[in-house]
Parts: structure tokens; sequence; C-alpha cells
């Protein structure tokens, strides 16, 4: 897949949705999502960015969807969420969208959705964000949510969800207001009374923010500042896409996701008497770029590069050294998510009064 087919999306976000650059800011973190160019655009990043270091309270919003889970293209987002939070304390604010998913018809029953989001709850705290600067909002158990939900109603038309969303009269009409939803979701910190909030998304979310953002200016709340982030190809080369299973997910056997490594798209020559002689292309080789991208220094990418043009490693070797160092971040999340309690995960949890932890994960029997 062409670098360009992949930055398609967010390039719109700048030419026609009036996001900015990321590299036209002078002062970013030193961080590798921002060093290796990761993040590609942005709304107000460098007003958020000034605050939080002035050690204005912050906040960062991530949501999920209830109907699938983690895989490797969403590092980018995860780990630039637990930096503001490790570096700068930022409060995480992380809705699983079960609701979303139910009335978007992309789990079969809400009991579905609140399994995937316990489990997706769980997962989350496994990759390391801590427990006490946490609040995990799960809609069926924290139904405060939709009072606020209904108070931004009131700045939404029906012909804006249609114009944004392409929504049409024969679909029901939880996807209709599901866009005051998630605006709740994301102003929620400034109920808590943190203004300075972040929001890291794929350009394809940013639609949600610009709805958001509108409300947001209609209620005296403060606009949230947005990051858009870059989509990696999947292994396959092509777009990510859960439907062509060509990613790999954070909880897969071992096993899968060596074969899946094995077998990814490559810059290879057919042979290896042929690489030998003409070299790989490694701007198009999947392993190079996830390992350039997540794992390497500068120099080791660089270093990496020359060899494989140069027909000095070859593709199985490349894949391997992929494959060891995406192995052992995965695991160390394993392992953390084997330790998660139920405990750890009712700390973080927003809830109603009412809402019994223990007893919900005994009936869904997911613990």
């Amino acid at each position: 897949m062409k670098e360009n087919e992949l930055l398609e999306d967010n390039k719109k976000l700048v030419d026609t949705f009036g996001a900015s650059k990321i590299s036209d800011l002078k002062d970013l973190p030193n961080f590798y999502t921002f060093n290796n160019n990761l993040i590609y655009s942005h709304r107000d990043f460098n007003n958020f960015y000034s605050e939080i270091r002035k050690g204005v309270k912050s906040a960062v919003v991530s949501g999920f969807n209830a109907s699938s889970t983690m895989h490797i293209g969403h590092m980018v987002v995860f780990d630039t969420n637990l930096f503001f939070q490790q570096k700068f304390n930022a409060k995480l604010f992380l809705p699983i969208s079960d609701d979303e998913s139910y009335v978007s018809l992309k789990v079969k029953t809400q009991e579905e959705a609140l399994k995937n989001s316990i489990k997706l709850a769980r997962l989350m705290l496994a990759y390391g964000y801590d427990p006490k600067n946490t609040n995990i909002i799960i809609d069926q158990l924290y139904t405060n949510i939709y009072n606020f939900s209904m108070k931004l109603s009131r700045g939404i038309t029906l012909s804006e969800i249609r114009a944004v969303y392409g929504h049409t009269p024969d679909q029901n009409v939880g996807l209709h207001f599901y866009p005051a939803v998630q605006s709740a979701h994301v102003l929620l910190p400034q109920e808590f009374g943190i203004k300075n909030v972040i929001v890291p998304i794929g350009p394809d979310e940013d639609a949600h923010l610009r709805v958001c953002r509108d409300l947001a200016d209609k209620f005296d709340y403060k606009k949230p500042s947005v990051l858009h982030t870059l989509f990696l190809p999947g292994l396959d080369g092509k777009k990510m896409s859960k439907s062509k299973n060509n990613s790999i997910f954070i909880l897969e056997e071992e096993k899968e996701i060596k074969r899946k490594v094995m077998s990814a798209f490559s810059g290879g020559q057919s042979s290896i008497e042929e690489h030998r002689k003409l070299g790989g292309n490694p701007d198009v080789d999947v392993s190079y770029i996830y390992l350039k991208n997540y794992f390497l220094s500068k120099k080791e990418s660089e270093d990496i590069y020359d060899d494989y043009k140069k027909g000095r490693l070859l593709s199985g070797e490349l894949k391997k050294l992929f494959f060891e160092k995406l192995i052992d971040r995965i695991n160390q999340i394993k392992e953390k998510y084997q330790k998660i309690s139920l405990k750890d995960i009712d700390k973080s949890l927003l809830k109603n009064e009412d809402v019994d932890l223990e007893k919900i994960v005994q009936k869904l029997d997911i613990f």
C-alpha cells in the first residue's frame, strides 16, 4: 500500500475540515508517537500542551468500541494516552461504547456488549493505566451519562446528524441520538472540574469531535483539543480492517501471532539468492514499518533499512526480529492481564450506586 493512500484520510482533515498539521508546531513532546510522525494533525493541541506543562489539571479521553478488542494498530493512541498520564499525571477517561455497539448492530445483545466492555476494561488496565487515576465508563453501568447526553441533545439537529453521519430515516433512532452520548463522554471531564482535555483519535473518528466541539461552544464548555494519529498498514500491506483479519490482536495465542507475522507482506525478493543480489524494499515491508515506528531507535532503524536494502538482511530475519519485539511487549500485557482483579476494575469504574460489579460478572461468567 502506498504511503499517500494511508495518509488520505489525514490529509482530508487538513484540506477540507480545518485541522492543522502537527509538523507546523515547534514545541512537541519528546515521545515516540510524535518523534516518529505517527501523529499527523491536531485541533488546538498547542493550547492543551501549554496548559498541561504549567501543571494545569488535565484529562485524556480515549474511547473504545465494545464490538472488538485491542490490536497493535491501537498502540499509537494507547501509548500516547499512557505518556500523558505518566508524564503529566493526566486523568484518563476511557468510555467503552457498549450502547453504540448495540444500536449499530455490531453486537446482538446488550449482555454481549457489557461482557465485551468488562473484558476491555481489564485489558486497558493491563496496558499500564493507573487504576487510581483512570475513570472507565460503561454506559449500562453509569446511566448518569444519559442525563448529560439529554442536555447536549438540544444543541444538535437531525439535519446535522444526517449531514455528518449519513444516517437515514429507516435506521434506528439510537444511531441518531448516539452523537449526543459520544459528546457527553468527551465533555464529561469538565463536569469533574477538568477543562484542559485532549482526545487522541484515528482520522476516521474526527466527525464525532467536530460535533462535540460545536456543542461545547453552545453550552459554554471549553472545546476539547484533538490529536489525529496515522493509520499503519495491515499485515497484508493494505488498509487495516477487522473484516480482513489483517492485524494482530493483543490477546491472541502466541502461535497465531507468529503465524501472522511470518506471513506478513514483505519487501523481499522471491529467493534468497535474488535477495542477496538485489536487496529488498523496506519501505513497503510491513515488519520493517512496525519495527521502525514502534520498537527501534532512529539509528537502529537506519542500520536495518540499509542492511535490508543491500541484501545483507533477509526478509525472514526481519520478520523474526519483529516477532521477538512484538511478542515481548504483548506478553508483558498478557501477564498483567492475568493479575488485574475485579477490585482493580471496580476502583476505576464510574458506576451507579446500585451497581454490584461482582454479581454482574458472576451472571455473565467472564472472570
